[in-house]
């Protein structure tokens, strides 16, 4: 779970965060409603539009534009790694690290309740608005304006991903850790749930021999239990290191 305070420490007007991002949108309209979550409309009746549409056309979009990216950059990768890597840089977990990075949590539109509950910092929350704005950019300039925007944030999280073998599924990476150290086979416990039916967040925790190792929060058990994965890999490599 991320609620880093550094997050929300400042507020921007769309326009604002547009000019800083020098983002190629020209359709301002476009822009306001890929910053609008549902939450806003039910507090602001005039809105017309929540982000929704925007991200599930983000999310196609997305798809295609990392895959003929990887395609161009990486002409010895096989299907399978390029398969592998794609789905890592799509995932939930890294999509919500590209919100934070370029701080698209500073200009989202949503309802207070939604904000007093930690929306702003919620890595599916972060993660929708992205995608969202992937579908305006698309809908404004095209493909050309979605590769212009993200040649600027694959290059260094592909790096890290390569460096980190975090393409791979963190579940299994887990199960190689324990078996290697003659433990049992990892567990996940779904801790916590929240939101509607429709959108609900889940909160796994993963153990070790019956000792808790991390948790990790997700938009579906299968992607809370890799998040709760990874973070427990990342804190067991830590110890290990510090022996």
């Amino acid at each position: 779970m991320h609620n880093d305070p550094e997050l929300t420490q400042e507020r921007e007007d769309p326009q604002s965060f547009a000019a800083r991002l020098a983002l190629p949108i020209k359709d301002s309209r476009l822009l306001l409603r890929a910053l609008t979550h549902r939450s806003y409309l039910n507090e602001n009746p005039q809105a017309l539009e929540d982000n929704e549409r925007l991200e599930f056309l983000g999310d196609a979009v997305l798809d295609f534009v990392v895959g003929a990216w990887l395609y161009q950059h990486f002409p010895e990768m096989n299907e399978g790694e390029m398969t592998r890597l794609r789905a890592s840089l799509v995932s939930t977990e890294r999509l919500g690290e590209f919100g934070r990075q370029i701080r698209i949590d500073r200009a989202l539109r949503m309802g207070h309740g939604e904000e007093e509950g930690g929306g702003r910092t919620r890595t599916s929350m972060l993660c929708n608005a992205f995608e969202a704005l992937i579908g305006a950019l698309y809908l404004d300039g095209g493909i050309p304006a979605v590769d212009q925007f993200l040649a600027r944030l694959l290059p260094d999280a592909v790096k890290r991903i390569m460096d980190s073998e975090s393409d791979r599924d963190p579940k299994s990476l887990l199960q190689e850790w324990a078996q290697a150290r003659g433990q049992g086979a990892p567990h996940y416990k779904i801790v916590a749930e929240s939101g509607p039916d429709h959108s609900k967040t889940f909160v796994v925790e993963v153990q070790v021999q019956g000792r808790g190792i991390a948790r990790g929060e997700g938009q579906s058990k299968q992607s809370a239990s890799k998040a709760a994965a990874r973070e427990a890999l990342s804190l067991l490599e830590k110890e290990e290191m510090g022996r």
